[in-house]
């Protein structure tokens, strides 16, 4: 719209405003509701509507028109069952709506619809009782043959894209599918992950203090020690420690404690005091020491 249009139409409603308070003022127009009155006449030309409507009908036998005016079907026994059911359940959702304090289903809209569904359905099964037979008394058949071939309106061609195309779709939609449930899975994962974390940071933050309440003397319960993932750690330890040996510290090992230098069951002393008794009664040398070996080294050369 252009400005002169816009500018123009402004004045024209401002102009009508000023018309209508105007007449209002000078006491043409009262205050209230003022219904302008329609001087066109409707006649009812009952002598026209048959003349037209006898020009309009055709003289055709029944078989070229098959109309058919019945009452609908009585409705069967299954579909009533689901109409009272569909009427309580209604009633249900609507027992403490302030609105129908006293619910009527004939006042439904929703129940309404569903029985007029119903009735449509029922006509046309009536319909369907009715012009059967009369079909049958005409000798004009009801039931496609079994043998009865009709050939494909599409081509081939046509049919072969049409099949490559929901070919396309399915596979689109399970690599769709596959995909979301990867996705679902790598979160699931995830979950998991953070849920074992979690645990592992509690029970880690458990362990340290229950060792801080016995350092502190509080408690001698030591069984936290064992039990859970503790147990599995040691016996995972233990396992390595069979198969790879010990390890650890190797300095001071044959060192003398109170207990090594207390036991005498391996010490003997010889009757010679040069050697060691056997069980046979042998008496074993010791090694001489190093000076002496030097020398009787020495002499073995020269």
């Amino acid at each position: 719209m252009s400005d002169f249009e816009f500018n123009s139409s402004e004045s024209e409603t401002d102009n009508s405003d000023v018309d209508l308070q105007e007449a209002l003022a000078h006491g043409v127009l009262k205050p209230g509701l003022n219904k302008i009155e329609s001087k066109r006449q409707f006649p009812n030309d009952t002598k026209g509507l048959l003349q037209k409507q006898k020009e309009m009908s055709l003289d055709l036998p029944w078989l070229e028109t098959l109309d058919c005016v019945n009452l609908p079907a009585p409705i069967a026994p299954e579909m009533q069952v689901r109409v009272t059911e569909h009427e309580e359940k209604r009633q249900n959702q609507l027992k403490n709506n302030r609105k129908l304090p006293q619910y009527d289903p004939s006042e439904d809209p929703i129940i309404n619809e569903f029985k007029r569904e119903l009735i449509f359905q029922r006509q046309a099964q009536g319909a369907v009782l009715q012009c059967f037979p009369r079909l049958h008394a005409f000798g004009i058949p009801t039931k496609r043959p079994e043998d009865y071939f009709a050939e494909m309106v599409k081509t081939d061609e046509h049919m072969q894209k049409i099949r490559e195309r929901l070919l396309k779709e399915q596979a689109g939609k399970q690599q769709s599918e596959r995909v979301k449930q990867l996705r679902m899975q790598r979160k699931e994962g995830k979950a998991l992950q953070t849920q074992a974390k979690i645990e592992r940071q509690k029970e880690k933050k458990d362990m340290l203090n229950q060792v801080k309440k016995v350092r502190k003397g509080l408690t001698n319960d030591t069984s936290f020690l064992e039990g859970g993932k503790r147990k599995g750690a040691l016996e995972k330890r233990n396992m390595k420690n069979k198969k790879f040996g010990f390890g650890g510290k190797k300095r001071g090992l044959k060192e003398n404690s109170k207990e090594s230098s207390a036991n005498m069951d391996d010490y003997y002393r010889g009757k010679s005091g040069k050697g060691k008794k056997t069980g046979k009664g042998k008496v074993v040398n010791k090694r001489p020491g190093k000076n002496r070996r030097m020398r009787n080294k020495v002499k073995g050369k020269k």
